[in-house]
């Protein structure tokens, strides 16, 4: 299958920290960072329905793919620390001296991250359906549905997905399955394939080698309110790892936190809760 699926945006390529990174914007104005997650086939190409409408509300929109995903180059890294790197350097690049940044999935740690780090350089947080930024529940039962996730993921990283792999991969992540049309199918598809699949599978065979971490520390989602830029948090009611519940627990445990359930929405928030992303994001950017 060919790779090069037309996305309605120009690729434009940038050299950061030893890697070739794409990325793809529209707009003028105020910048705002669209991090993808870690899933198979992710890349910046998750926020195309969300880049344009951004941009004409009168902000400069960039999403990017990190090394080792979508059109940037090889890497067989996927840690915080390499992705904070990128994000910085990136910024460098392209002459930022400070950004929003908007979080998905797994990229929210990366958000939270680099605003307790750099706050000079980070003007406002998007979180979006990152579930490690949840509070586990009595006996940590978010917590091991997760881990019941990972190694599904796992076990489809042995073989190199077909279409039709990819399909439920979406199906799974979507609540709104209208929304796979032939052209998104065949973009993730692209972008879940050779070498993209091949570092997804040295990623995970290289966190597997790991050892196990221990319980020290002050685990990231606690630290949220220690954020000195505006909060805002958007997760699926229907998301897996009963994140419902968890975002009930996290209100409670932290009621200052701006935080919000989009109805009938899965994992993939930028996809089946674009309105609601759109409703929230622009006055919450321009405040």
């Amino acid at each position: 299958m060919d790779t090069t699926v037309a996305t309605g945006f120009e690729d434009k390529l940038v050299e950061v920290e030893d890697h070739s990174i794409r990325y793809i914007e529209d707009g003028s104005g105020p910048a705002v960072l669209l991090f993808h997650g870690a899933s198979l086939g992710s890349s910046a190409d998750v926020y195309r329905r969300t880049i344009g409408p951004l941009a004409a509300a009168g902000f400069r929109v960039i999403a990017f793919d990190f090394p080792g995903f979508g059109l940037s180059g090889y890497s067989e890294d996927g840690s915080v620390g390499l992705k904070k790197k990128t994000a910085l350097g990136l910024m460098d690049a392209l002459g930022l001296d400070k950004a929003a940044l908007v979080g998905h999935s797994q990229a929210g740690n990366v958000a939270v991250a680099l605003g307790l780090e750099n706050p000079a350089r980070i003007s406002h947080i998007m979180v979006l359906g990152t579930g490690s930024l949840l509070p586990p529940l009595e006996g940590g039962a978010g917590q091991r549905e997760d881990a019941v996730v990972q190694r599904m993921d796992q076990r489809m990283a042995q073989v190199e997905p077909g279409i039709e792999d990819t399909r439920k991969l979406l199906e799974a992540t979507l609540f709104h399955h209208d929304l796979i049309t032939d052209a998104e199918l065949e973009l993730r598809h692209s972008r879940s394939v050779g070498r993209n699949f091949e570092a997804f599978v040295a990623r995970n065979e290289s966190r597997a080698k790991q050892p196990a971490k221990g319980g020290g520390g002050t685990p990231l989602w606690r630290r949220m309110t220690e954020l000195t830029m505006p909060l805002l948090l958007i997760f699926g009611r229907e998301d897996r790892a009963r994140a419902a519940d968890r975002c009930a627990l996290l209100q409670e445990l932290e009621p200052g936190l701006d935080l919000h359930m989009a109805e009938g929405c899965k994992h993939l928030v930028p996809w089946d809760a674009a309105d609601l992303f759109q409703d929230l994001a622009v006055p919450f950017l321009k405040g």
